[in-house]
């Protein structure tokens, strides 16, 4: 098993992979949340990323706790490149977070590797040549509810998420491609754990659906007291609310729901089956979403690695555009905004013995990019 700390360096020796185009180590600040709420969504990038890096001597790690606090992630950041002089910065979670730390982090002539959060401002008119989002921009997996719910026939959806960026970003996704009509839009507290109001207004709103982003622990206390509530309407969401590490904790009143996702377990490629099986047995438990992006935010780094040396940051930078990397989502390439274009599934929960998770029952956007890309000047 890889040590859980929340401050460690790393460096080991490259068993197999690329050669690199120099010998030249690539120091990596990550920062990301590992203690308090949503700590199981850094835990998870973190140990992703940890796994691809395996046995690689030229990759060296110092990783801290963000507390998911925006002013701490600050310092951090300032420390790790002023002190820990690190070449890439990786691994936040949450978008108020990444709108404190990454235009400040690029500016600087650091590169910043995204397994995470993608606000529409820094896709858009605030994108970056060196900023790179190997995960999605933060609309996608909502732009694909939305277009699920199409074609499941719903016509006027409670929509509710949190009051921070990404909670913002993911109701426009959805009703960007969502065909009907909202029968209520509430923002919730970030971090909130009690839901009997809004409950209460999708009780009394006619609605004919759900469609809710609450990550990490908010997903599990909302779809907890949902389920006591009792009430019969059908719940869309995105992965990040019905993901491996949360399936658990919230129990069976997850069964059946569809959420959207770029990636899921069951993808058949060789890359991902590979990074299931591994994952497994280097930490005994089956990878979430956040695993794989993780994963895959270390391999873009070490095809680019293979390619140039980070101190020539103009061929650097065509390393990490070319994307030259087996994801473990299958195709995968980078718009001229530096943020994905891919495939996005729907998703089913499911019971596979005891064990609550996912499989792809559809597949709702094809080869999907992001609204913000004709604003981006790069």
């Amino acid at each position: 098993m890889l040590k859980s700390l929340t401050a460690i360096a790393i460096a080991a020796a490259l068993v197999a992979g690329p050669a690199l185009a120099a010998d030249q180590a690539v120091k990596v600040g990550m920062i990301t949340t590992l203690s308090g709420g949503g700590s199981g969504l850094g835990i998870d990038v973190r140990d992703g990323f940890l796994l691809a890096i395996k046995g690689n001597d030229k990759i060296e790690m110092v990783i801290e706790d963000d507390q998911r606090k925006p002013d701490v992630a600050v310092q951090i950041a300032d420390k790790m490149i002023q002190s820990d002089k690190v070449d890439v910065l990786t691994g936040i979670i949450w978008s108020n977070l990444a709108m404190a730390v990454v235009p400040a982090v690029v500016n600087q002539g650091k590169f910043y590797l995204s397994p995470n959060a993608g606000p529409s401002a820094l896709a858009g008119k605030g994108c970056h040549k060196n900023y790179f989002n190997v995960a999605w921009q933060n609309d996608n997996l909502h732009e694909a509810a939305g277009a699920y719910a199409n074609g499941a026939g719903f016509k006027n959806s409670f929509i509710l998420a949190p009051n921070y960026p990404a909670g913002k970003d993911a109701l426009t996704g959805y009703k960007r491609f969502f065909k009907g009509e909202p029968a209520g839009e509430v923002y919730t507290k970030l971090g909130q754990t009690d839901y009997a109001a809004e409950i209460a207004q999708i009780r009394a709103s006619g609605a004919d659906s759900v469609f809710f982003f609450l990550p990490g622990g908010m997903g599990i206390s909302f779809m907890k007291q949902w389920a006591q509530a009792g009430i019969d309407l059908p719940v869309v969401g995105p992965a990040f609310s019905f993901d491996q590490g949360i399936l658990q904790a919230v129990g069976d009143a997850a069964l059946g729901v569809k959420n959207t996702s770029q990636w899921s377990k069951d993808l058949d490629n060789a890359a991902n089956v590979k990074f299931v099986a591994d994952f497994q047995a280097e930490f005994g438990r089956l990878p979430s979403l956040y695993a794989s992006q993780g994963y895959d935010t270390a391999n873009l780094l070490i095809s680019a690695m293979a390619k140039a040396d980070v101190s020539d940051a103009d061929a650097f930078r065509a390393a990490l555009e070319a994307a030259d990397f087996a994801s473990t989502r299958g195709d995968f390439a980078f718009a001229k905004n530096h943020h994905p274009i891919q495939d996005i599934y729907v998703r089913e929960v499911v019971k596979e013995g005891d064990v609550l998770t996912n499989k792809i029952v559809s597949l709702a956007l094809e080869d999907h990019s992001d609204a913000y890309v004709a604003d981006c000047s790069m």
